[in-house]
């Protein structure tokens, strides 16, 4: 019996690091899975080049890295001029590295068009940016060239949820009060036209397309897990306090300040302890809360740990308190039911989809105040009564190993490579 070619992928991964967080450790992550299952060949930015060398992948052979720096430096420092230096106001710099982009798939296909053209590629696949807001000039030139064009993970663009404006504010996202105009960027049109496939990593991402592209979408979260990075269990231990942690950047939008109010009676009771991973502008605020409170027992702050350090940190609690208002993506809510670590999140967008009734606790969003009461309620049901949380956890990191590691998001983006190949015959492929 003849076995199945494996297709030949051309992977952009503008941001791919395994040195990073948050987007260019997606990238990284995704591009090098889909190396198991297809032969493929990463091009990515210059700045990630010696990060590719030092995992092992040998530079012309596996990965090509485009030098862009000429445009994307300069629209890098206006973006962090714009957000004045702080650790807020991403839309900022999402919009500037949208604008450079443009440059980068300029190179691009300067490089790698001929090739694409000649037939040696049987798709080409843009990883990242994750954003909507990434026009690819290079869909309709693959289309064109008779060769399928895949985007995706897409994933963003999570509108404020109402009572939120403060936080909104606070962040600088003056942007995100126009969003929606980049939906008249020049080229989203064609690109939306052209493309084969559109891996989409959240339900409201899913929405936002025409019509027209709606058969045409396949719903993929973004995130998944390593599990050599994430392979200790928590103990979920009956004894002693509740165990909660928070992990994430100090910014008023992933809700620090509210997961620490929300425990306040439970700390100051001894009833819980909070450990609290990672850094940013709220840290100082939080820590004269705890200050204030004579919570210095009861609360613990870590600051930026590396990546691989978290997991000893988070797998000595009970739950992940995460109440981010706007999370697209929601990775740490999966590196923590990986532990067994319960998840108690806001129920919107990224990690809303991600955990179910029984892999965790999703807490209905109002105004901030009613929100911070209703994590509150929980947490003190959960200080009373947490026979309910073995099952779950046990649940999550099955969920996880299912559905939710590298390698089986790469089996899944394997799964749309061959609906595509194959003309499309029937509706797009399902996982969830």
């Amino acid at each position: 019996m003849t076995e199945t070619p494996r297709p030949r992928v051309l992977v952009i991964a503008e941001a791919a690091n395994p040195e990073w967080v948050s987007v260019p450790l997606v990238g990284w992550s995704l591009a090098a899975a889909l190396r198991q299952v297809a032969d493929v060949h990463i091009v990515t930015q210059i700045r990630n080049r010696d990060a590719f060398l030092r995992a092992g992948l040998v530079e012309g052979q596996d990965f090509t890295a485009i030098d862009s720096d000429a445009v994307a430096r300069p629209f890098w420092r206006l973006a962090k001029l714009l957000r004045g230096g702080t650790g807020t106001g991403w839309t900022i710099n999402t919009a500037m590295a949208s604008l450079s982009y443009f440059y980068f798939e300029h190179l691009l296909w300067r490089r790698f068009g001929p090739d694409i053209g000649a037939g040696r590629y049987d798709i080409v696949h843009r990883v990242t940016p994750l954003g909507p807001t990434s026009v690819s000039p290079v869909a309709a030139k693959c289309a064109a060239a008779g060769v399928p064009f895949v985007m995706g993970p897409i994933n963003g663009g999570v509108p404020w949820p109402a009572g939120f404006d403060a936080e909104r504010r606070r962040e600088r996202e003056w942007l995100s009060y126009v969003r929606g105009i980049y939906k008249m960027l020049p080229g989203r049109r064609r690109m939306l036209r052209a493309a084969a496939a559109i891996i989409a990593g959240s339900h409201h991402t899913a929405g936002e397309y025409p019509r027209a592209c709606r058969d045409r979408i396949v719903y993929i979260p973004e995130n998944a897990i390593a599990p050599e990075r994430f392979n200790l269990v928590a103990e979920q231990r009956p004894d002693g306090p509740l165990r909660g942690c928070f992990i994430g950047r100090l910014v008023p939008y992933k809700g620090p300040d509210m997961a620490l109010e929300a425990a306040l009676p439970l700390l100051a009771a001894g009833h819980m302890t909070l450990d609290i991973i990672g850094d940013g502008p709220l840290r100082q605020g939080l820590e004269d809360m705890v200050r204030d409170n004579g919570l210095d027992g009861a609360v613990t702050f870590h600051g930026n740990l590396p990546h691989t350090e978290v997991q000893k940190v988070a797998v000595q609690s009970h739950l992940l308190v995460f109440p981010s208002i706007r999370e697209f993506g929601g990775g740490v809510v999966l590196e923590a039911m990986a532990l067994g670590v319960v998840p108690v999140v806001a129920d919107y967008a990224g990690p809303g989809e991600l955990v179910t009734d029984d892999t965790g606790i999703r807490i209905p969003i109002a105004t901030r105040a009613e929100t911070v009461s209703r994590f509150r309620d929980r947490l003190e049901a959960l200080a009373r009564d947490r026979t309910a949380l073995p099952a779950m956890a046990a649940a999550a990191r099955a969920r996880i190993a299912s559905h939710f590691t590298w390698a089986r998001k790469a089996e899944q983006v394997c799964k749309v490579y061959d609906w595509v190949l194959s003309g499309r015959p029937a509706p797009p492929p399902r996982f969830f």
